[in-house]
């Protein structure tokens, strides 16, 4: 978002072929952050106030071009490199659940509560639960900010999200779907705020995602400069993203995440609430 808001994203054109690969480019350096910094911060010194920092993304947004698809990894404060592409497969077992809450009174809860999934996770034998699965997160590469060693931490994708607006609550989301949580409900708020549209119109729309960086979940798979993107996205644009370099792989339709939200309006009391119809598994329940 850092990245982002030095953009009039919203003179672009909702999907246009200049927002997407400008969506796309800023997505490629932020996960390449990720990739090089994030680890237990009780092992590894992560510099967030750099990483977090407007001028660091003045500086990272300087590497944004245009009229091109980056095919490396830029990570800041290292000099760039290419990924070997991964063999293909469907690396991702399961999924997790989200859910969103908001009262009368305007309280509001996001959260992806997620650990197990039955298909990858081992049973303990006599205790009836699934060990968490989060430890393939951590790598076997011992120089990686994420390695794997006695008492550390594993990240997590999980990116439940609330939003303050003048210091009151405004608006929570998020949405099942392991590193493309990110990406997919950044989407649905770009929507709002910088194209104007309400919080189901918002959630309808196509998207797009990078694997572009390591998968957060074993094997770690990457596959440089390529962005999966909803075939509901005009073809033209398509087209055009492929042109700059991009490699585009183009989903079944309405299959990119379960996103839901609630916006709340402090003033009057209403709440806006909307799931996305993908799959058919989320639901918007108001009383």
């Amino acid at each position: 978002m850092n990245l982002l808001e030095g953009y009039d994203l919203g003179s672009m054109g909702h999907n246009s072929l200049e927002y997407l690969h400008t969506y796309i480019e800023c997505a490629k350096l932020a996960f390449a952050d990720r990739e090089q910094y994030y680890g237990d911060p009780d092992f590894v010194d992560v510099p967030l106030d750099m990483l977090l920092s407007k001028e660091y993304a003045g500086k990272r947004r300087g590497l944004v071009d245009p009229g091109r698809a980056s095919l490396e990894m830029r990570p800041g404060g290292v000099e760039p490199y290419m990924l070997a592409k991964s063999e293909e497969g469907d690396w991702f077992e399961g999924d997790t659940v989200h859910l969103e809450a908001v009262d009368g009174s305007g309280n509001m809860l996001s959260a992806t509560p997620s650990g197990a999934w039955f298909r990858s996770s081992p049973l303990i034998p006599g205790l009836g639960f699934c060990m968490g699965t989060r430890g393939q997160m951590l790598h076997l590469d011992p120089g990686h900010a994420e390695c794997l060693g006695p008492g550390r931490k594993p990240s997590t994708t999980l990116t439940p999200s609330l939003v303050m607006r003048d210091g009151r609550p405004y608006m929570v989301f998020g949405t099942p779907g392991g590193d493309n949580q990110d990406q997919w409900s950044l989407q649905l708020f770009l929507n709002h705020v910088d194209f104007g549209m309400g919080v189901q119109m918002a959630l309808d729309q196509p998207t797009v995602h990078i694997q572009h960086v390591p998968g957060s979940f074993w094997p770690h798979a990457a596959y440089p400069g390529r962005v999966h993107v909803e075939p509901r996205i005009p073809g033209d644009v398509l087209a055009g993203l492929a042109g700059l370099g991009h490699k585009v792989v183009v989903s079944p339709p309405w299959s990119h995440g379960r996103c839901c939200a609630i916006r709340y309006d402090p003033d009057s009391g209403v709440m806006f609430g909307g799931a996305s119809p993908r799959r058919a598994e989320a639901q918007a329940i108001g009383w």
